[in-house]
């Protein structure tokens, strides 16, 4: 982290949010979206009699529920600066430059990079857990902290 913005974040007595909450509010969102899709998809996989049949209905939206999510992450870390899950454990995320909520660009962007982080093995989120500012790849491109609320 470089000094200008160590000193900044000392100024406004902003800290970084630990591992432990990250993992947890990403665990609250991934849940409740999950919830959200099955009760979209409840009759289809009230109909669903096999195993196979229930995982070829949940592959067959796999476009559909990145996109959920890429609304969600965007919408929810644009106008309250975190998701459900962030709120749950009292962080929140702002921008390097303004310290505050991420603006529309910002989030959209941070909400793109996250998807495609998940998508290439969550290699930008174990990136996250040895970057020295908690910096995930989403948060890298977005140019964004997470940060205790």
């Amino acid at each position: 982290m470089n000094e200008e913005l160590e000193e900044a974040l000392h100024r406004e007595d902003i800290t970084l949010a630990d591992t432990k909450k990250r993992s947890l509010a990403f665990f609250i969102d991934e849940m409740l979206l999950s919830f959200i899709l099955i009760a979209a998809l409840w009759d289809s996989f009230v109909s669903a009699t096999t195993t196979e049949e229930i995982i070829g209905l949940t592959n067959s939206f796999v476009f559909e529920y990145m996109i959920m999510k890429i609304i969600y992450q965007a919408f929810f870390v644009m106008q309250y600066g975190a998701t459900l899950g962030k709120i749950a454990v009292k962080i929140r995320v702002i921008e390097i430059k303004t310290l505050q909520n991420p603006n529309v660009l910002v989030s959209l962007n941070r909400a793109i990079f996250r998807v495609i982080s998940e998508m290439l093995f969550y290699l930008g989120f174990l990136w996250g857990m040895m970057n020295p500012t908690k910096q995930t790849w989403h948060d890298l491109t977005a140019k964004t902290l997470v940060v205790n609320a």
